[in-house]
């Protein structure tokens, strides 16, 4: 791959950013668009802000213009999501962008395509992912919510959990058993359902955080048309392997992380200990320039990825590199910060006390879920010893 970009993908990052100087204020005001603050009125206004993303275009570039899409590239597409997350843009639907969007386009009929991909590239409606359930985490094939055909519906019964954004989600997509006679694997579909349906029931988790981010959902009875079927009935499976590809490979973490880090190599420039600065202790230096490695190999990890998609490859080992890699350095920066801020660190947002702003308090407990959302580091390095490195299963 060739490490630079065009002419015309910087010129398009330099309109981004003065696009996003401009609608992403400076100091307390902020705040709202770091995906931090989750009041009513923060909400409304990162969601004010995706729709004027949408108008211009840009939250769905890379997509068909017959789907809301501009028909340009996946680099600038990536651009565009690299300097969201760089400056903490919430309210976009990212898993109906990255995700599910990009599903449909690949499996999805075309009354599919039509129904569900402009109202995403508007930026008019919020997805969630129903995978995991109580009983079936990393052995996602185990999965018992059940569809069972019913003329020209599916009553869906059983139980998702951990589902993030579901109590603001317009649509879910879900994997759902059809044959419960077959191999685990097998006699799973993968099925689009309408948040308002009847039967269908939403139950917060709060977080160690106190924060209202995951979900319990509930399927009573729910009848789904048969038509919000993605790809074929009994393999469903293979349909929600391709999205978790494309879950795991995002730039989104290493442009994050690189603005956590910013701000934490100016803490270490004005912070003293022991009448210095900390940027003058050797052992923080060396741990600051360590972790900027570490972000540079995730940036460029996702933007492999990126380009293998440009050429019409379709990521699957680079996929889980990337999520392996991107899942533990979020949890070292965040020890990091811990171990630079000290005693301090622990001090949550509301504290007058609190270096920056509290961040690295959230950050730390935040982190404890990155390496099992979206698949265990366990799961990932199988996949990359058995796909990639061709070695055979463990016992």
């Amino acid at each position: 791959m060739d490490f630079r970009f065009t002419p015309e993908e910087e010129a398009f990052r330099q309109e981004v950013k003065a696009f996003l100087d401009q609608e992403v204020p400076p100091g307390p005001a902020r705040r709202r668009f770091l995906g931090e603050a989750v009041s009513p009125e923060d909400w409304a206004a990162a969601r004010e802000l995706s729709r004027k993303l949408s108008r211009k275009g840009w939250l769905t570039m890379a997509w068909p213009k017959e789907y809301g899409g501009q028909g340009r590239s996946v680099m600038e597409q990536m651009i565009m999501g690299e300097e969201l997350a760089y400056r903490g843009v919430g309210g976009v639907d990212y898993m109906g962008i990255r995700m599910v969007g990009p599903i449909i386009i690949r499996f999805g009929t075309e009354e599919q395509k039509r129904t569900h991909l402009p109202r995403i590239a508007r930026g008019e409606v919020i997805w969630c992912e129903g995978f995991s359930e109580p009983g079936s985490g990393s052995d996602l094939a185990s999965l018992q919510t059940q569809a069972v055909a019913d003329g020209d519906y599916y009553i869906i019964n059983g139980q998702k959990v951990w589902t993030s954004g579901a109590h603001r989600a317009d649509w879910c997509f879900m994997m759902a058993r059809t044959d419960p006679n077959a191999p685990k694997h097998r006699g799973i579909s993968f099925i689009l359902v309408d948040m308002k349906t009847p039967g269908l029931t939403v139950r917060p988790i709060i977080n160690m955080l106190k924060a209202h981010e995951f979900n319990e959902v509930f399927f009573d009875n729910v009848r789904v048309p048969r038509t919000n079927l993605v790809g074929e009935e009994n393999r469903g499976w293979y349909v929600g392997a391709a999205l978790l590809d494309y879950e795991r490979s995002g730039i989104e973490a290493p442009a994050t992380a690189r603005r956590i880090l910013e701000e934490l190599v100016e803490y270490a420039r004005e912070t003293k200990r022991g009448g210095r600065p900390l940027a003058e202790d050797p052992i923080t230096r060396h741990k600051l320039a360590r972790m900027a490695v570490e972000i540079e190999v995730g940036r460029l990890l996702a933007y492999r990825v990126g380009w293998m998609q440009s050429r019409g490859l379709a990521p699957n080992i680079e996929a889980s590199i990337i999520k392996l890699h991107n899942s533990e350095l979020q949890q070292r920066l965040a020890n990091l910060g811990m171990e630079l801020l000290g005693p301090l660190g622990q001090l949550v947002p509301d504290s007058p006390w609190a270096p920056l702003h509290g961040r690295f308090a959230s950050m730390y407990m935040a982190s404890v879920n990155s390496t099992i959302a979206a698949g265990t580091s366990e799961v990932q390095r199988q996949i990359i010893a058995q796909r990639g490195l061709g070695l055979p299963r463990g016992a």
